[in-house]
């Protein structure tokens, strides 16, 4: 029997990165922020637990990532939508990123991953902006 796995978010972007990015379409020049959005919308989800973070994305929702959090070196969010959603960027040891975009409640999500970092990782975490 495995250790337990409680589920602190599961789910895929805010839809409110959807509809702003279907109105910026009727101006043609936005149309790949549109398309982004859309395949953001049908095939992105996000899992964070007690024990890691996965994402699964790509064409169709088949490419998959987990993290755990003693990997992570950084953290870095970005508010959008008024604040109502935002991006993540976490940095792994070996450099690589993984991106969270149109996080929903993604200061929730942050302190939550935040009291499972690495003090060091901590340090030097924070936000770009505020709105």
């Amino acid at each position: 029997m495995g250790i337990r796995e409680d589920v602190f978010y599961e789910g895929g972007p805010h839809i409110g990165d959807l509809i702003i990015n279907i109105l910026l379409g009727f101006t043609i020049i936005c149309l790949p922020l549109t398309v982004g959005a859309i395949t953001r919308a049908l095939w992105l989800r996000y899992r964070i637990t007690n024990r890691r973070i996965s994402v699964t994305g790509g064409w169709q929702g088949r490419e998959r990532t987990d993290i755990i959090y003693s990997e992570i070196r950084k953290i870095v969010t970005v508010p959008r939508g008024v604040g109502l959603w935002g991006d993540m960027v976490v940095t792994l040891k070996d450099g690589s990123r993984l991106e969270l975009r149109a996080m929903p409640k993604f200061r929730d999500v942050y302190n939550y991953i935040n009291e499972k970092i690495s003090p060091k990782a901590k340090a030097v975490s924070g936000s770009l902006g505020e709105v």
